[in-house]
């Protein structure tokens, strides 16, 4: 059946014990209020550290234990390995010695059913082409077979090193005429660029002569236009000279008002001769803006009375809206008076409903230990 008296594994009790002190003091640390929510221990931190390194210290010493164990049982399984290599090797060396000198091959009964060299030793089957052994039913010689074939295969050998020698003299001397051929093109590329740089030289000697004739032609150009802008300066010149002269001794600044009198009717007049209104011109002037002057009073006075009137009947519906809105007002009252009427209502409502909750529903409170079965862990 089941086997009960089972040895006790000192190894797993003693890790259950420090499991069950580090939960008692995770406990002690967790529920103190004062060292969870002011800080730490500091005693108890250093005790763990030197626990923790005294734990680290024994664990490095029991690795390095075990890394010489193992050390030590790697070198004796090499050791024993390579002695046993040894002795299978003489092992080895003894039985081939045995067979090389007690059991050749040639030594037993059925060696001649299978000699590699049988055929060899045993005489052809075909000698030569005249062998008298090779008849028609011998299956050896055949219509049609090549009985010259070391003769033609050297011939062969012959004519194609032949051809290949032929194609490496074909081969240097087309690689000779490529070479002439680019030297060739090489030197016409020389005297093509010697050409080019002729041309180039060609083109910039005329072109440096076409912009020195340009520029004497430019030059001869603005000669003959600052000749032509002095002479016309100097035609301006006599122009007004004449003008001034003209308009000094002419009827303008003379101020003759016969001169400005249109030949159109008395009522018209050239402007550009005019000199002056008359004293009648200027008297009627003054009558029609006396005119004026009393239109624009009489126009003044209507637009006064019509803002006037505007401003009374703005005043006339300020006092409109303003009974309105009162009335607006009132209305408002009403209505938040009776909200808040149902409000109280819906409050005593509620109030009646929580009370019937509390005393006819929930009649089963929590007691003191249900709280109790919190906080009884640290996981």
């Amino acid at each position: 059946m089941y086997k009960l008296d089972l040895p006790v594994d000192y190894k797993e009790a003693s890790a259950i014990e420090r499991r069950r002190a580090q939960e008692e003091e995770r406990k002690t640390r967790i529920f103190n209020a004062k060292t969870r929510q002011i800080g730490i221990d500091k005693q108890a931190i250093d005790q763990q550290m030197f626990d923790k390194k005294q734990m680290e210290e024994y664990e490095r010493k029991r690795h390095e234990a075990f890394a010489a164990d193992a050390l030590r049982n790697d070198r004796i399984a090499t050791m024993l390995q390579a002695r046993q290599e040894r002795d299978q090797r003489s092992l080895n060396e003894a039985l081939n010695e045995f067979r090389s000198l007690h059991q050749q091959p040639s030594s037993r009964r059925e060696w001649d059913l299978y000699d590699p060299d049988y055929l060899k030793k045993d005489k052809p089957a075909r000698v030569h082409d005249d062998d008298p052994r090779c008849g028609i039913s011998s299956i050896q010689k055949f219509d049609g077979e090549d009985l010259n074939s070391k003769a033609r295969k050297k011939f062969q050998n012959e004519q194609a090193r032949s051809w290949h020698e032929q194609q490496m003299r074909e081969r240097d001397q087309a690689k000779r005429s490529q070479d002439a051929a680019d030297r060739l093109y090489d030197l016409k590329q020389k005297e093509l660029d010697q050409r080019a740089m002729d041309l180039q030289k060609a083109e910039e000697d005329c072109r440096r002569a076409i912009n020195m004739a340009t520029a004497d032609y430019n030059q001869a150009l603005n000669n003959e236009q600052m000749e032509r802008s002095r002479l016309k300066k100097q035609q301006d010149l006599d122009d007004k000279m004449t003008e001034i002269a003209n308009n000094v001794f002419g009827d303008i600044l003379t101020e003759n008002p016969a001169v400005a009198q249109s030949a159109f009717g008395p009522h018209r007049v050239i402007t550009d001769r005019w000199k002056g209104m008359s004293p009648e011109q200027l008297e009627d002037i003054r009558k029609q803006q006396a005119r004026q002057m009393a239109e624009n009073e009489r126009l003044r006075q209507e637009e006064e009375l019509r803002n006037r009137e505007h401003e009374r009947q703005a005043s006339a519906n300020a006092r409109a809206a303003l009974l309105i809105e009162r009335e607006l007002e009132r209305k408002r009252r009403d209505i938040q008076k009776a909200q808040a009427d149902e409000n109280r209502r819906l409050a005593s409502k509620q109030k009646a409903h929580l009370d019937f909750l509390n005393k006819e529903v929930y009649t089963n409170p929590p007691t003191a230990a249900y709280f109790m079965q919190f906080n009884t862990s640290t996981r």
